[in-house]
């Protein structure tokens, strides 16, 4: 469920299907399921560079004295995880493990606008969590919820975007996260704040069901090219947005503030070409 509230009321809701993995059960998934593969193609696919590119450069970096060096740069997506999350003072520990929840590419096509990343300690605690949010120019950003934000009912961080998400939403809104560990169910809230004030809601529930062929092979028919469909309401939406008026921002108008992201369109590449590696 989509809901603006300000400057005027817009709302939508539909249905989609994502999957829950455990990243180091990968190589079985993709031994086990005929529709489901691991770094090649097929109708349902996972490729370990869609997520969380940290060997590349880190566009527009804050600056963080109190920061430790990047740690050497690995190449599967669990370890580049286990690094980012080491960089920010958490430790899994032997049998930690990470949950992703996601959209697969579709006869090899993806569009993501967040993925989920949830981290358990070796007593199986979800200890951190991690929102990978990418816009339609395919910048990715992820925001780090760690211990100091979580709490009985899962975690929660407001925090500035400095990010370009929408051109109806500008850079310097707040985001507010509410993730809750799927267990059985998943139940995620993300809202935007302008000056104190919430201005739009979007939430993403749904129960928890195996990961099977035939799971796959009824969700083609039930939701056929999931990641075009994304695509299609995002844009569809936006227009019902522009012919009801709604103010829009530039993406180039405001490069600076568009920060800590990685793959920057031509847009802010060129208007800031400063980068580092983080």
């Amino acid at each position: 469920m989509h809901a603006r509230f300000l400057p005027k009321p817009h709302r939508f809701v539909y249905r989609i299907f994502m999957i829950a993995v455990d990243l180091d059960e990968l190589p079985a998934l993709d031994r086990r399921l005929h529709l489901f593969s691991l770094n090649r193609p097929n109708l349902y696919s996972f490729r370990e560079p869609d997520f969380l590119p940290t060997a590349e450069p880190l566009h527009n970096a804050s600056v963080d004295s109190d920061r430790p060096a990047p740690a050497p740069k690995p190449a599967t997506l669990k370890t580049r995880v286990l690094a980012y999350l080491a960089e920010r003072g958490v430790d899994l520990g032997t049998g930690g493990r990470i949950e992703l929840v996601t959209l697969p590419r579709v006869l090899g096509y993806l569009f993501n606008p967040v993925s989920f990343y949830f981290c358990y300690d070796h007593s199986g605690a979800c200890v951190a969590s991690i929102a990978e949010v990418t816009n339609t120019f395919r910048e990715m950003k992820p925001y780090f919820l760690g211990p100091a934000a979580a709490d009985d009912s899962g975690f929660k961080l407001r925090t500035p975007k400095n990010f370009y998400v929408s051109p109806y939403s500008d850079v310097d809104v707040d985001f507010d996260f509410h993730l809750r560990a799927p267990a059985g169910k998943l139940a995620i809230q993300i809202d935007d704040y302008v000056d104190g004030k919430r201005t739009l809601t979007s939430t993403l529930t749904g129960p928890a069901r195996p990961l099977t062929d035939a799971a796959l092979a009824w969700f083609t028919f039930k939701y056929p090219f999931i990641t075009l469909q994304v695509i299609a309401f995002i844009h569809w939406h936006a227009l019902r947005l522009y012919l009801k008026k709604i103010p829009w921002f530039s993406k180039a108008a405001r490069p600076a503030d568009q920060r800590d992201l990685y793959r920057p369109h031509a847009s802010i590449s060129h208007a800031n070409p400063l980068s580092h590696d983080a």
